[in-house]
């Protein structure tokens, strides 16, 4: 599994409906609406690597109303259930 976080700014007329649009993209798992320079965050989560670029550039690109992207790859994930697990003596 490879994941990544796109950074997504959207054009003005666009605001009230991307968030959903986004949401219904195949390998977008969330979008969250955010405060700062950009609107949206993305989250992706492919088998492959080279999936990646399918989803941003093909996928994401043809959804109307993005001004703006930033992928960022992701090398490592951590969770806090992962993080407790590791520290725990059983349960």
């Amino acid at each position: 599994m490879t994941n990544a976080v796109v950074l997504i700014k959207a054009e003005r007329e666009a605001m009230a409906t991307l968030g959903s649009e986004l949401a219904e993209v195949e390998g977008i798992s969330e979008v969250y609406s955010v405060t700062g320079e950009w609107d949206f965050v993305a989250m992706l989560r492919v088998k492959a690597p080279e999936e990646i670029a399918e989803v941003v550039t093909g996928r994401i690109a043809a959804v109307a109303g993005i001004a703006d992207t930033y992928t960022m790859v992701a090398f490592e994930m951590f969770s806090r259930h992962d993080i407790e697990a590791m520290f725990s003596i059983g349960a």
